[in-house]
């Protein structure tokens, strides 16, 4: 499992440990991006997040997963294409990542270059937390799990994170209670429910297969930092 710090300048949860995502941009929303978000039809990625006629369309939801996840990390998950997406070489990866980071192209783009698609069959949909009402930043977030190869290196993004951290749910677990890895609510409740699955493959089954109901905790903080007081469920 795959841990991201962030910067002590970030504006939310800085110097804490997350999962690697981000906001959907217009982008992913683009007719481009939807044709490349392939493996199961946009109908079935849009009921499975209860997303049906939603605007953005779900499909925006999974291409900036994928997005997110190689901007914050360089990794490529849910990738599906005809030969190595690693563009040749890892400097001809670089290269793009940077070229997207800039805005010079476009995830597509990326894509296009490397002869691949996301493949949305490989990503697990299985949480969706929205900050409590009194929180100052508001945010609604979708969780998903992936695949990734036992070899792959990150390498993060200067400009947002300052470590990335492989390690299983278990053992960052145990580095919470010692008080040496700084995480929010929604981050810990995962790691939680992670670690009671024997490895990865069964964990990507099960969450695969979960229902997922929105989950809106009510703080006193108005936060994520702490176990919530009242935990309830937001309306569907």
């Amino acid at each position: 499992m795959l841990l991201l710090r962030r910067s002590e300048r970030a504006g939310f949860v800085p110097g804490g440990y997350v999962f690697p995502g981000g906001l959907v941009e217009e982008a992913d929303t683009s007719p481009e991006m939807t044709a490349l978000v392939r493996g199961i039809s946009a109908e079935w990625i849009a009921d499975r997040l209860r997303l049906v006629g939603a605007d953005p369309p779900a499909t925006a939801y999974a291409a900036a997963a994928v997005r997110e996840t190689f901007e914050e990390s360089g990794l490529l998950v849910a990738v599906r294409a005809a030969q190595d997406v690693g563009g040749g070489t890892p400097v001809a990866r670089h290269a793009l990542r940077e070229d997207l980071m800039e805005g010079r192209v476009r995830f597509a783009d990326v894509l296009a270059r490397l002869g691949a698609c996301i493949a949305a069959d490989e990503l697990a949909y299985f949480a969706h937390w929205i900050t409590p009402l009194a929180a100052p930043r508001r945010y609604d977030t979708r969780f998903f799990a992936a695949r990734v190869s036992s070899d792959s290196e990150p390498v993060c993004d200067a400009r947002e994170m300052t470590d990335a951290l492989w390690i299983t749910p278990s053992a960052a677990l145990q580095r919470l209670a010692a008080g040496s890895l700084k995480m929010i609510l929604p981050t810990i409740e995962t790691l939680r429910h992670l670690a009671t699955f024997a490895d990865s493959e069964t964990a990507l089954t099960a969450l695969a297969a979960t229902e997922v109901t929105t989950t809106l905790p009510a703080s006193p903080a108005g936060g994520f930092a702490a176990r919530p007081a009242q935990p309830r469920l937001a309306e569907p």
